[in-house]
């Protein structure tokens, strides 16, 4: 039985900057009720990204910076592909499809597919139709955080290398990317780990992650 549901979840934490440090507005899409399965990316970015923006005060702030989750990531690159924000500050991407994923090649066809997922899963594979390959490089700092453990090993069979379930390690890299760093967690829950909970912290206020033993790229 192949896995296609919940395919990508689109988490985004954003974090207004003021002078006493960090204030965490957080936004989750693709929740039940939500429109993940029946919008583009565009549509989610453009519906989601906003509100979190507001909820920040973004004119009060220093920076915003942003963590996101899988599809979370190709949202806030889109969003900022098209509008400019100059107080961006970092971003750091848990497990995100940067160069979409085979399993989306492999399984778009499959009756029930698009149901699940909607326009914006379809638009996460690695041919010409991809979503994530069309956005250009960034020119903020970035750091990507992937894992190389999985738990759907289904999925993994349809995936060339390490992988976390549904992304490989060489797809989660990013053009212009400050820092990469693989750990030993998977992809529905690798925001759940302490490790990359402190990993993702430190890139906040040092624009790297920790020198600790690791895989880097």
């Amino acid at each position: 039985m192949c896995d296609l549901a919940p395919w990508y979840g689109a988490n985004c934490a954003v974090y207004g900057e003021h002078e006493n440090g960090l204030n965490p507005e957080r936004l989750s899409c693709g929740k039940p009720g939500l429109s993940f399965t029946s919008s583009s990316h565009r549509g989610l970015a453009l519906t989601f990204i906003p509100v979190a923006f507001n909820r920040c005060d973004p004119e009060s702030v220093e920076q915003i910076h942003f963590v996101t989750h899988s599809l979370g990531g190709i949202l806030v690159r889109y969003y900022l592909a098209h509008h400019e924000l100059p107080n961006i500050g970092r971003v750091v991407m848990l497990s995100p499809p940067n160069q979409g994923s085979e399993v989306v090649d492999k399984l778009r066809n499959v009756p029930g597919f698009r149901l699940l997922n909607g326009p914006a899963g379809e638009q996460l594979g690695t041919d010409r139709e991809s979503l994530p390959l069309q956005l250009p490089g960034v020119d903020f700092e970035v750091g990507v955080i992937t894992g190389d453990r999985t738990i759907n090993f289904i999925n993994s069979l349809l995936i060339p290398g390490k992988d976390d379930g549904k992304v490989s390690v060489e797809r989660a890299k990013l053009d212009g990317m400050s820092d990469f760093l693989v750990t030993h967690h998977t992809h529905p829950f690798i925001m759940r780990a302490k490790d990359v909970i402190r990993q993702t912290l430190f890139f906040l206020e040092h624009g790297r992650f920790k020198n600790e033993k690791r895989k880097t790229r």
